[in-house]
Formats: C-alpha cells, sequence, structure tokens
C-alpha cells in the first residue's frame, strides 16, 4: 500500500493506488466493496489501515480509481460526471438561484429547469455514488470491530488509532446518510450488517434519528478539534453536522431542534477556530495552510488528485465568455456555469463576496445554452494568495471546505432567531464579522429574510442553497422566484414534491422494498 502527503497537507492519497478490487456499481446494494478473502488479509497488517481509511475520504475528493476519474467507481456515466462533490453542486446549486448551466449533456438540463424524473442519469449518478461511499465505510467497519481487531493483534497505539480511524468512518457514512436524508427522503438502508438481502427501506424520520445518533457516538471517539491530520474527521467536523442536522430537523421530522442548533455551534466556536482575515483566500490554492476556518475540507492536488469533478470542475466550468483562463490558474475554461440576477441582486457593490465577471455579459438569461446570458461568478481559482498558479494548468489544487466556521456563525444566529435561545447580540456580532471581513455594511438588526439572503452571499456554491430555500419554504414555491425557475424565464412555481429527488428508477426493479417518492 502506498502513502504520502499530499502538498505537505498530510493525508493519506493512496486511494489513487489502492490495489483493492473494488465494484464499480451498486445495481442492487447487496455488493461489497472487498471480497472476504482480501479482507482478511488486509485488515491483519496495521500499516494498511491508512490506506483502507483514504479510499473513503478519496470517494468524496474523486470519480475513478486513475488519473482523469478513470476505472470509474460508478457505472453507465463518465467518471468525472459522476464525483461526489459535482454532483452535490449539480443537485443542490444548479437547481436553485445561484447558478445555472449551459451544457446539454443528457438530463444535465433538467436540474435549473427543475423538471427532472426518475430517469434523470445525474440523479441516478448521485445516489449510487452515496451509497458506493456507504459500502466503502460499511466494509471498514465491519472489520475494525473490537472483536477483529483483536483477531488481527492490533494493540497499543496501533489499537487506539484504528479505533480513531473506524470513527471515522462512521461520520463518513453518516455524513452520505445525511445527505440521502436531505435530497432523498425515505430510502434503502445498509450498515456493515447487511449482506445477502434486500434492503428495506427506512423513514426519513428514523433515518434522522439514526444519523444523529452515530455523529454523537464516533464524536466521543474522534480525535480533539483541530488536532487529526489536515482533511482528516475530528470532533469539530462532528458537530458541524450535527448543527446542520439539527438546522433542518423542522423539515427532516417536523421537529424544532434550534437549542441543539445552538448547542453544537458553541461547541465548534469555543474550539479556537477564528475567521480568515480575508474571503478571498477560503477559495484558493493554499487554503490549506494559515486558516483556521476550514473545519473539514475535501483535499485536491493537482499532481495526485487528478479529477474533472471537485474544485477542478468549479474552476474550469465557471471560465467562458472573454475570461482569461489564466487568471485563475488553468490553460481553459469549460463555458459552463454562470448565475442569475436574483442571485446577483443580493450584493452591495463593495461586498467582496459578489466578485461578479460582467464584461461582455448579460445579467438577463434569454438563453441557458449560452455562456454570456449570465454574469460569471468567481470564486474558486487554482491559484495561490501569494498569485502562484497551482502545480497543474489543468488540475486544481484548491480544497473544497466541508464545514468552516462562517457557516457555524450563520447557524448560530438563525437558531437564535427561530427560538433557540442564546443571545441575539452575540448572533448579530457574529453576523458582522462576516459583514466587516467582506467589505459589507454592519447590521445593527436581523431577521430570518436577511439570514437566507446573508447565507448565499456567505456560502454560495458551497452546496447549501437547495436545503436553505427549502427550510425557508421558497424552494417550489411562488414566493421566490429566479430565472427559468420551473422552466420559465422569468421563473414559476413548481410542485411541493420536488423538495424531494426521485428514487431511481432502476432501484425500484430489482428491490420490492422500495416505494417511490411522492410526485415520481
Amino acid at each position: 500500500m502506498i502513502n504520502f502527503n499530499i502538498k505537505g497537507k498530510s493525508i493519506a492519497a493512496a486511494f489513487l493506488g489502492l490495489t483493492l478490487t473494488l465494484t464499480s456499481c451498486i445495481d442492487d446494494l447487496k455488493q461489497e466493496p472487498i471480497t472476504e478473502i482480501t479482507a482478511a488479509t488486509l485488515y491483519k497488517d496495521f500499516n494498511n489501515y491508512k490506506s483502507l481509511l483514504a479510499k473513503l475520504y478519496g470517494g468524496l475528493a474523486v470519480g475513478g480509481q486513475t488519473s482523469g476519474d478513470g476505472l470509474g467507481d460508478i457505472a453507465d456515466i463518465d467518471g468525472g460526471f459522476s464525483n461526489y462533490m459535482r454532483l452535490l453542486y449539480m443537485m443542490n446549486v444548479i437547481t436553485t438561484d445561484e447558478a445555472v448551466i449551459g451544457w446539454n449533456d443528457g438530463t444535465l438540463h433538467e436540474f435549473h429547469k427543475m423538471i427532472w424524473t426518475p430517469t434523470n442519469e445525474f440523479n441516478n449518478a448521485m445516489y449510487y455514488r452515496i451509497y458506493t461511499e456507504i459500502a466503502f465505510c460499511n466494509e471498514f467497519i465491519k472489520n475494525t470491530t473490537d472483536e477483529k481487531l483483536g483477531q488481527n493483534n492490533i494493540s497499543g497505539t496501533n489499537l487506539a488509532e484504528a479505533k480513531t480511524m473506524r470513527a471515522e468512518a462512521r461520520f463518513l457514512r453518516a455524513q452520505a446518510y445525511f445527505h440521502l436524508l436531505d435530497m432523498y427522503g425515505n430510502v434503502p438502508f445498509v450498515d456493515e450488517s447487511t449482506f445477502g438481502t434486500l434492503p428495506k427501506q427506512i423513514q426519513r424520520a428514523e433515518l434522522f434519528t439514526y444519523v444523529e445518533n452515530e455523529l454523537k457516538a464516533c464524536a466521543e471517539t474522534l480525535k480533539e478539534a483541530k488536532s487529526n491530520e489536515y482533511g482528516r474527521v475530528d470532533k469539530a467536523a462532528a458537530w458541524s453536522l450535527l448543527a446542520r442536522l439539527y438546522l433542518n430537523s423542522k423539515v427532516y421530522n417536523n421537529t424544532e431542534r434550534y437549542a441543539d442548533v445552538i448547542e453544537n455551534c458553541n461547541k465548534v466556536i469555543a474550539a479556537g477556530y477564528t475567521l480568515n482575515n480575508n474571503y478571498e483566500k477560503l477559495f484558493l490554492t493554499d487554503n490549506n495552510v494559515n486558516n483556521s476556518e476550514n473545519i473539514l475540507s475535501v483535499v485536491y492536488d493537482g499532481v495526485r488528485t487528478q479529477t474533472n469533478g471537485g474544485t477542478t470542475f468549479l474552476v474550469h466550468a465557471a471560465i467562458g465568455g472573454s475570461m482569461a483562463p489564466a487568471n485563475y490558474g488553468v490553460t481553459g475554461g469549460w463555458g459552463g456555469i454562470r448565475t442569475t440576477k436574483a442571485f446577483v441582486q443580493k450584493f452591495e457593490p463593495s461586498d467582496v463576496r459578489g466578485n461578479f465577471y460582467t464584461a461582455g455579459q448579460n445579467l438577463e438569461i434569454n438563453d441557458l445554452g449560452s455562456f454570456t446570458d449570465g454574469y460569471a461568478f468567481v470564486k474558486y481559482k487554482n491559484i495561490s494568495s501569494t498569485g502562484i498558479a497551482g502545480q497543474h494548468d489543468n488540475w486544481v489544487d484548491t480544497d473544497l471546505p466541508l464545514y468552516r466556521l462562517g457557516d457555524v456563525y450563520l447557524m448560530y444566529a438563525e437558531a437564535v432567531l427561530r427560538g433557540g435561545g442564546g443571545s441575539m447580540p452575540t448572533a448579530v456580532g457574529y453576523i458582522n464579522a462576516l459583514r466587516t471581513r467582506a467589505n459589507a455594511s454592519p447590521v445593527s438588526t436581523i431577521d430570518l429574510n436577511f439570514i437566507l439572503d446573508e447565507r448565499s452571499r456567505e456560502l454560495s456554491w458551497e452546496m447549501t442553497r437547495r436545503s436553505d430555500l427549502i427550510r425557508f419554504g421558497k424552494f417550489t414555491s411562488s414566493s421566490y422566484l429566479w430565472p427559468w425557475k420551473g422552466n420559465v424565464k422569468d421563473g414559476a412555481a413548481v410542485a411541493e414534491y420536488r423538495n424531494l429527488f426521485p428514487i431511481p428508477n432502476n432501484d425500484l426493479v430489482v428491490n420490492f422494498n422500495l416505494v417511490q417518492n411522492p410526485g415520481y
């Protein structure tokens, strides 16, 4: 097994060099990624554990097992298109006011128009990508029980580290189930004990409780906040995801858990994270150094994690028209993603978070397929804070933050406004800390509508917008419209059932335990 550091980021990136035979597709969710014989051999040697764990993290970062997403994990779709982070962006950003995409690959155009169906190949790829990640995690968890560790003579400091790694795997599995909970609702449930039977469908409220309990349990064993290797999970990541889970509890199981949001936000804040003094530096190639804001990031490296997803996608796809690719650290743009005027109009001119490229671009979107319709939006770059281009002029070095302090501040403020307790002056202070950094005008009072807009300003293109709009009752309704919502130029309401995505038809055919989400 091969362990190596990614540009000094101290995370094993051996998922590109694993010699495992992994399933490429989970048609019926019954397959396992490693044979019992192989696992029995690999887990006897603790030197393999870090590489085995790295595959779980790699499931978030890349779409296949070789450079450029070759030997993709998901069948029937290009490895780059099947990248976890790229799909998460498609499902949670392209479907909102924050972005449109000009490509007509397959059914991709259906997302912003909000006309997707159960045969949408990108929806299906997201679903199977998540279950592939769960399968990887289940395999690691199954082979690192106390009993298995004892049988394999793992002891001493190795034993303690193996238990920490198992907690990380449980977090990654819980995170995957959180994405299923958020996007699909009632879904098949598989864990390390599931084998040989068709998975049963778990109800959304029950899955909420499962994710909650898993996060609370693994947090007990995870390393203390800020003490693990960069790019690996610690307690603060678990607290951050718990806060996000509780913030959406009213949507997921019709209960209000805002006091729990505040409790977990306070844990993160007390752990010593601080805002980066420069917003733009959060999304550059050296966002892994001198950055005490990011809690957990997906690690990218232009030499060792060469993928057409992740930040490579976010940089390239946002470049088109008269934009000069070299200004963003790459040699070419893909002319795909822009934003809507509804998003543009949320920013003061001085707000650095609203970094729009307008030369040759039209504010109005008359043609979704034309890159010059809609302002370009600049957030991620393959350039360092000192202006040095990344290691590679195509594959991007910039890490993708999953959880960061800015979001924690916003969750705290919203939970205060929703009656969860806490301190209103503290909440306003957190908001003004974000706005001051962004060179936006400070505020003396806040309300929920302001928070929704501020979340979009601060967290744009960070895959939170769809769930935010749903929580505020604005994703499908006529109370908030944006260009081409509902496949209408000026926007139109769509049926409420689109708050969830459909379970793929293929899975319904092979698993009689499953019931499709209403409306599909």
